[in-house]
């Protein structure tokens, strides 16, 4: 499985939609995957029937993270998360935000983390606005791409 350009990813949401489905998305970058991300992605497919996944870009990333972002670049990314039972597609996003994605797909239900304030939550208002709900997920702690980055910097001799 290839990530879905936009249309395919809305074409699948209206053949989920038409069997009944519920359709549920969240985004994110997702670099050097790790036990957080994977528990976040299944209580997030938990929330419906299919989920999903909104990948930053490489160019995303580095606008929103800086140079040096992502460590894992956006075609492995996509092929590592494609290979989780819980993750049934992705689109990527070359947009700072996936505001424009989530427009596109107008997902029934949209997960982000609780670390995320509910008015920080971008595509919310589309969301809310035919009907959908907004679901904060809690955080692993302990759990973090930047605290793995800082681990192998300080290891370094």
């Amino acid at each position: 499985m290839a990530p879905l350009s936009h249309d395919e990813a809305a074409a699948l949401v209206e053949r989920t939609r038409a069997e009944g489905g519920r359709v549920v998305f969240t985004n994110g970058v997702f670099d050097l995957l790790h036990p957080g991300h994977v528990r976040y992605l299944q209580a997030a497919a938990a929330e419906g029937d299919l989920l999903i996944l909104g990948l930053n870009s490489d160019r995303s990333v580095r606008a929103n993270k800086g140079e040096g972002r992502p460590i894992v670049p956006e075609a492995e990314r996509a092929e590592v998360l494609e290979a989780l039972a819980c993750v049934d597609a992705i689109v990527i996003f070359d947009e700072a935000t996936p505001a424009e994605i989530v427009a596109h797909l107008e997902p029934d239900v949209l997960v982000k983390g609780a670390d995320w304030p509910v008015d920080g939550i971008v595509g919310r208002d589309t969301v809310e606005a035919r009907g959908g709900k907004v679901v904060r997920v809690s955080i692993e702690q302990g759990y973090s791409t930047t605290s793995i980055v800082d681990r192998i910097r300080a290891s370094k001799p």
